[in-house]
């Protein structure tokens, strides 16, 4: 069964909405962990417009399944993540004013970099994912700077699912035939939601974990926190 890991920024994004502290982001990731979820995500931003990075080290008592903190890795970002040691971080190139995610590591001009902070990582227990997009090459320099894992950018998928075309699915079984070849671990996320998610499943060979987040709160709003995060666990089985 692939983990289902639920990103939970939505939740801080209604809380800062309006100040104070409702809905309260630590209860609802205690619950959402006892309605099955196998993994809290979060992902601060440097303006803490959603997760607040108080937020990051609160939770760490509460997580008690995989705590998976993604983001760019600067220097506020990598100290956090060093003193909180999750189970795993996943290295974003989010610009500093990116609404959300929008593309992968270019694994090959920065593979220096992602070497150099991936070690640390490493050296402190902590799990390492790449974003990248579903590129062969990509894959293929994910491979050699020493990450544990890869996170599938699945926004290319999903629109194009949505429109009827199912050979999109094409290019991430490609790369997840080569990653698996080449000892990576298989994560992915963006825009996957209880539409297209048991397809994706189905076409990944040994996808690992997902992490959703903007989709199942949305989803939720209708059918309740509980009865989503049953829905999805029943299409990753």
């Amino acid at each position: 069964m692939t983990k289902l890991s639920v990103n939970i920024n939505k939740i801080a994004t209604l809380r800062n909405a309006r100040g104070g502290n409702v809905p309260n982001l630590l209860k609802m990731a205690e619950d959402i962990q006892k309605f099955g979820a196998q993994g809290i995500t979060i992902h601060p931003r440097p303006d803490e417009r959603h997760i607040r990075y108080q937020d990051a080290y609160d939770l760490k008592s509460i997580v008690t399944t995989e705590y998976n903190i993604e983001g760019n890795p600067m220097d506020n970002f990598t100290k956090m993540v060093l003193e909180i040691k999750p189970t795993q971080v996943t290295l974003v190139p989010d610009a500093v004013d990116a609404i959300t995610s929008n593309a992968g590591w270019d694994t090959v001009k920065h593979k220096d970099y992602l070497k150099e902070i991936i070690s640390e990582f490493k050296n402190n227990g902590i799990r390492t994912s790449i974003f990248v997009d579903p590129t062969l090459k990509m894959i293929e320099g994910a491979a050699e700077t020493g990450t544990d894992r890869i996170e599938l950018y699945t926004e290319e998928f999903a629109d194009q699912y949505a429109l009827g075309n199912k050979d999109a699915i094409k290019p991430y079984t490609e790369c997840a035939v080569l990653a698996s070849q080449l000892g990576l671990g298989i994560n992915a996320g963006h825009d996957l939601s209880l539409d297209n998610i048991q397809f994706f499943k189905e076409n990944i060979p040994n996808l690992l974990e997902v992490s959703i987040g903007h989709a199942l709160i949305s989803e939720a709003l209708y059918d309740g926190i509980e009865k989503v995060i049953a829905g999805y666990l029943q299409r990753l089985k």
